[in-house]
């Protein structure tokens, strides 16, 4: 407590008789931060201009980075300005800029980040782009943070290299500590990178586990099921794993089912009827392509208690073909039943053959 009234002291006398050595730091930091606020507004202008030649989200985007931390860099700057231009002693005004340039290396690092996975973020959403994952966003953020760190230990005049000796030798030690989690980052990495299993694609696995793939991560991958319930798989995993990708190399799906009717009736005018009904339905049934064209196939063909017929047709993706085939085939019962053509019940006939009386 005393060591403070007598720091308080001091300050004051400081204050009453050297009152004029402020003056100057007092005055650069004022007119730092007055150009620095005519820089920012003349900087927003500009964004606001890029933004109407049709960069609205990216202009967004990086007017809400700058924003925050803009007015804090040039706060910086000024304090820095201001104490090079004060009386302080040449070790306190290096121990003041040392502090200045962390607290600048620092935010301008979670500003980069941020932007960077904004960014990448916003890239992914534009059609045609490929799908970013959380392990994009991850691993790009990381190099920005590691970049910021490398200059920070730079601005403090920290040399990198015996850091990076030792990263490399305890390395090792992490690696075969780690092996399954960098299993997974690294298969993680290559699922992404391949474009063979990509955002928002369905998938079956061998294991019969099937969905859209909702994000690959650095652990694991996401697949959202038809039932919108979450299935969460181990990257390595699903490397390993026989993957069927019914968005590759299109998301039109070839699908078929059957239709039974009775033995007694003329296969060309079912095919006929069934035909018609299929391709009237092409401009009706939400998710049903008219290329390729619907067709009839006499198959199975002839059972024991039917006429089998297949009815071919293409859906736009995977998850099209439960409606798509609902709607067929109320419409082709339906019509079968206009046109009177019986749906038959599987029979049997035995014949018994007994011996005359004696």
């Amino acid at each position: 407590m005393k060591a403070d009234m007598q720091g308080m002291a001091r300050a004051q006398q400081f204050l009453v008789h050297h009152w004029e050595q402020l003056v100057a730091p007092c005055a650069v930091l004022v007119v730092t931060l007055a150009v620095g606020y005519a820089v920012k507004r003349l900087l927003l202008r500009m964004l606001g201009r890029w933004a109407a030649r049709g960069h609205g989200q990216t202009s967004d985007i990086v007017t809400d980075a700058l924003a925050g931390p803009f007015m804090i860099w040039v706060l910086i700057l000024g304090l820095h300005l201001a104490t090079q231009s004060s009386a302080l002693p040449p070790v306190t005004a290096g121990w003041v800029s040392k502090i200045l340039l962390v607290l600048w290396i620092v935010s301008l690092t979670i500003m980069a980040a941020r932007l960077t996975g904004q960014l990448i973020h916003l890239h992914g959403a534009v059609p045609g782009a490929l799908g970013v994952t959380t392990l994009t966003q991850t691993l790009a953020q990381l190099a920005v943070v590691l970049l910021g760190l490398l200059l920070l230990l730079n601005g403090l005049g920290i040399s990198i290299t015996p850091i990076l000796t030792a990263l490399g030798v305890g390395g090792l030690a992490v690696a075969l500590a780690l092996q399954d989690t960098l299993a997974n980052l690294f298969a993680g990495f290559y699922i992404a990178v391949a474009g063979q299993v990509r955002l928002g694609d369905y998938i079956r696995l061998n294991t019969g586990e099937e969905g859209y793939v909702a994000d690959i991560g650095w652990r694991s991958t996401t697949i959202r099921t038809l039932t919108n319930n979450l299935i969460i798989i181990p990257n390595k995993k699903l490397g390993e794993a026989i993957v069927t990708n019914y968005y590759l190399p299109a998301k039109s799906v070839a699908v078929s089912f059957q239709v039974n009717v009775s033995r007694e009736a003329d296969p060309e005018r079912v095919e006929r009827v069934l035909l018609e009904e299929v391709q009237g339905a092409t401009g009706d049934v939400p998710g049903m392509l008219t290329d390729p064209a619907p067709s009839i196939a006499f198959d199975p063909g002839i059972s024991d208690w039917s006429l089998g017929f297949t009815v071919n047709y293409g859906v736009a993706e995977f998850a099209d073909q439960f409606n798509v085939r609902y709607a067929l085939r109320k419409r082709v019962l339906r019509r079968l039943r206009q046109e009177q053509i019986d749906l038959p019940f599987p029979t049997r006939t035995i014949f018994v053959h007994g011996s005359g009386a004696s």
